[in-house]
């Protein structure tokens, strides 16, 4: 029901005639992808000049055990050792520059702007290949490591500082009003009331970016960098059967990346949870004594004015009904208004016979 209404704010909701075009239209785009699949596989079955690309004989180097411990898994575990450190290098190069974006010192601001607008200006390959180059001629150990990393964190990182400049930008202008009004600056207001609540509006936009950093690090295989895809090339020259190990790669990156892009829609929910503000019961007004709603009492009332030869009220009430009591479960319910919490339950008869004789 969400759904619907979410969309139904998007575009009005077609008509009769409009579902049946869309449902037509859905049924012919069906019929040509499945033609254009079964075309693929014939002509990757029966290529001119080739093999049979579709023969377990190519497939089953590529899927086998030692292809996964040889290849898949040290190549795996390279593009996440350069995508994690890529990551946390972002996160902190972005809220820096992102924060001296938003300072009221124009000289700082100013810097701030030029370094993350050229960050982000310039293609990500052009910077791995520029860092490789500078880290091959000064010697420096894994060059393609640290040109990969570098290059990622400075292209990321401008984008998460003009995430958290947008995410504080969109913050109402009473906070930082109100902040000021306080007694704090202006830099106690940013870091410490605009700041994080900036963090945690970007934050589904941030995770999204991990699918582009981890998808980037592919590129380094043209620096020489032994990544995923890297290893995968060098499978399928040992074989060849460099379409099957691709292939293998590209599901391998599908997964990972279905599996952040799933969090990336978790994580809004989760922190609307938790940062919402908890809800109060409204207060209820208390029934009046005499209130004719109130029978309960008026029971009770009646069963102290009736005793005979006046006498102490009785401790076990047979009246149990109205709206202070529950009807569903009247034996878990106690009276609430000025009587022993000790005494029985509703319902429930005395052990001893003396109390039998009180009732009666």
């Amino acid at each position: 029901m969400a759904k619907e209404c979410e969309q139904s704010l998007l575009f009005d909701a077609p008509g009769p005639k409009a579902r049946k075009k869309i449902r037509t239209a859905n049924i012919i785009a069906g019929c040509v992808f499945a033609l254009c699949v079964v075309a693929i596989l014939l002509r990757l079955s029966n290529p001119p000049d080739g093999e049979n690309q579709l023969s377990w004989v190519l497939w089953n180097p590529a899927v086998d055990s030692e292809s996964w411990i040889d290849f898949y898994l040290p190549g795996l575990w390279m593009t996440l050792k350069a995508s994690l450190v890529a990551v946390v290098g972002s996160i902190i190069f972005g809220l820096f520059f992102g924060l001296c974006r938003l300072l009221p010192n124009l000289l700082i601001r100013s810097i701030s702007a030029v370094v993350v607008e050229f960050c982000r200006a310039v293609p990500v390959l052009m910077l791995m290949i520029f860092l490789w180059r500078a880290f091959a001629l000064s010697g420096m150990k894994e060059a393609s490591y640290w040109a990969v990393v570098l290059a990622l964190i400075l292209y990321n990182g401008s984008v998460v500082a003009e995430l958290v400049r947008s995410g504080v930008g969109n913050l109402p202008n009473g906070q930082r009003e109100a902040s000021l009004a306080l007694g704090l600056s202006e830099y106690q207001s940013l870091t410490q009331i605009e700041m994080p609540q900036a963090i945690i509006a970007m934050m589904p936009a941030a995770v999204t970016q991990l699918v582009v950093v981890l998808k980037d690090t592919a590129l380094g295989s043209i620096i020489m960098y032994t990544d995923l895809l890297q290893e995968s090339r060098r499978l399928g020259s040992m074989y060849f059967n460099i379409l099957q190990t691709l292939s293998v790669a590209a599901v391998i990156y599908f997964l990972i990346c279905l599996a952040l892009s799933w969090f990336a829609e978790w994580l809004p929910s989760h922190l609307k949870n938790r940062t919402a503000a908890p809800t109060e019961v409204e207060p209820v007004a208390p029934i009046a004594i005499m209130d004719p709603s109130n029978v309960n009492q008026m029971a009770v009332a009646k069963e102290v004015k009736e005793l005979p030869y006046g006498g102490t009220p009785r401790k076990y009430h047979v009246h149990h009904r109205g709206t202070n009591a529950s009807i569903h479960h009247w034996r878990r319910t106690r009276y609430l208004q000025g009587y022993d919490e000790h005494h029985l339950e509703t319902g429930d008869e005395p052990e001893n016979d003396d109390t039998e004789d009180t009732n009666n």
